[in-house]
């Protein structure tokens, strides 16, 4: 069968919308993520033997009659696009002109929103067959096994796919079972390999790490309850799960010597170091191997100076982490299970242990205040990290965070679209009780500027350019990006 994975167009026209970020949207940063999980989902359904294509849209900056040329080209007998929130009604009319132009193919939705909310995402157009609910890989590929039985007896095929809700012949919205979540994660073939079969590994980019990079994952799940973070409730589960040290670490190796070049891996676990043992584990065995290639990865701030001087010895360069808060108060009502000082504590280990931090700040949290807002700046500037993030809380359907903006009437739209502005950008849906949504996107802009202009960070920056070339195309391409796009705001 040919099954065709599509990351449909948005917002084409104002930038690179990057729909994998865990806010998604057209990044000031000029950040683009990888279509990470639509293109799992492409290797399981290429190991099992069918022929496939993927197209990033957005990355390429197709628009949808350019898209649609390409669909209808390829053929295909079945057809999966990746979602977002702010992007749904657009993704669906997507799917629809597909469906339209090629009745007999399956036209089936990716993601964390439809995932959260699929009778009402199938409601919006009639033309959608189904929603892969959650990780899509084994969904889609028994879908793709099945396509024959499915044309020859539709209803009952569909009622016997786990992981799937669809709309029946009899026009009915059936939600079947839940797939169990994969637990052999070696199994699935390496990302990486899509990548170079099928996008142009120059179209991503990560403000905060080396070009071009690639972006893997080592894990699924979360050791964390995070109430605002989408993805483990709604993509890959609360189920904390690895790849095998021995796998990850083969992929590295097939990176080094396949994509030369290649100048950084990203590791998009939620947590990469949910299980120090374990990152201990690929640590050591990517230091036997001789792997050279540089490493970033997401991270907790709980993590300790131990792990931190293995992963350093491993080629680690950079670790996300989410401080979200300077208040301990704050990081309660989130369940982050970290505390402020822990905050500045894994700022200052990562210094003296010599990896680069790429920190994240959030405004809107639950019991956010102007005065929480002031000790969220006056924290970031004492820590002096590589780069910082400064954006507006965005609640998801799925998540606590949304249940509880929605409950007490907090949500300033409730229409998806108003998730991005007109150009694509992060917007604030979520009053706090002594500012506007207005307010909380200045502050987040004005945030920005006090962190990055400031003349202790622009000469550290500037030293870190000459003295470290592999630094210097990042910093360049990121300082263009933040003048053409920051400072206009």
């Amino acid at each position: 069968m040919k099954i065709l994975f599509l990351n449909p167009p948005f917002k084409v026209e104002h930038g690179k919308y990057s729909r994998t970020s865990r806010t998604p949207a057209i990044t000031k940063s000029g950040t683009v993520y990888y279509p990470i999980w639509l293109c799992y989902a492409a290797a399981a359904v290429e190991q099992g033997g069918h022929e496939i294509t993927v197209i990033d849209s957005c990355a390429n900056q197709y628009d949808r009659m350019s898209t649609l040329d390409m669909v209808t080209d390829f053929a295909p007998d079945m057809v999966i696009l990746d979602t977002s929130t702010a992007s749904i009604f657009d993704d669906v009319e997507m799917g629809s002109q597909i469906k339209r132009a090629m009745p007999d193919s399956l036209v089936a939705l990716m993601g964390t929103h439809p995932s959260a909310v699929p009778e009402e995402t199938l409601d919006i157009n009639k033309d959608i067959d189904c929603i892969i609910v959650g990780e899509a890989d084994l969904t889609a590929r028994e879908l793709a096994d099945k396509i024959d039985e499915i044309r020859n007896d539709y209803n009952r095929v569909m009622l016997k796919i786990d992981g799937i809700v669809f709309r029946d012949k009899h026009s009915n919205i059936v939600k079947n079972d839940d797939r169990q979540m994969n637990q052999d994660l070696d199994s699935i073939p390496f990302v990486s390999q899509i990548y170079d079969k099928y996008l142009n590994i120059e179209n991503y980019f990560f403000a905060a790490c080396d070009y071009p990079e690639v972006q893997i994952m080592t894990s699924r799940g979360c050791v964390a309850r995070c109430t605002y973070c989408v993805y483990p409730y709604m993509m890959h589960g609360l189920k904390y799960r690895t790849r095998s040290p021995e796998n990850i670490a083969d992929e590295f190796a097939w990176i080094q010597e396949n994509l030369p070049n290649v100048r950084e891996i990203g590791i998009e676990d939620d947590t990469f170091t949910g299980n120090p043992k374990h990152v201990i584990k690929v640590c050591k065995l990517l230091i036997e191997r001789d792997i050279q290639i540089k490493w970033y990865c997401n991270v907790r701030a709980n993590l300790k100076k131990e792990t931190m001087v293995w992963m350093k010895k491993a080629g680690c360069v950079l670790m996300t982490v989410g401080y979200e808060s300077a208040n301990s108060d704050i990081l309660h009502n989130v369940e982050k299970k970290v505390t402020a000082d822990q905050n500045l504590e894994f700022s200052q280990t990562a210094k003296s242990v010599g990896i680069m931090v790429h920190g994240c700040f959030m405004a809107g949290n639950r019991g956010e205040t102007t005065y929480s807002l002031r000790e969220n700046i006056e924290l970031a500037l004492k820590m002096m990290d590589d780069t910082m993030q400064f954006f507006p809380l965005t609640v998801y359907p799925g998540t606590p965070d949304y249940d509880w903006a929605k409950e007490n009437d907090l949500l300033e739209s409730t229409d998806y679209r108003d998730y991005v502005t007109e150009e694509g950008f992060h917007n604030s849906l979520v009053r706090m009780k002594d500012m506007s949504v207005d307010e909380i996107l200045s502050w987040c802009n004005e945030s920005r500027k006090k962190y990055y202009l400031r003349p202790k960070y622009l000469s550290y920056k500037l030293k870190q350019t000459i003295f470290s070339p592999q630094e210097a195309r990042r910093n360049i391409k990121a300082a263009k990006r933040f003048v053409r796009i920051v400072l206009a705001n």
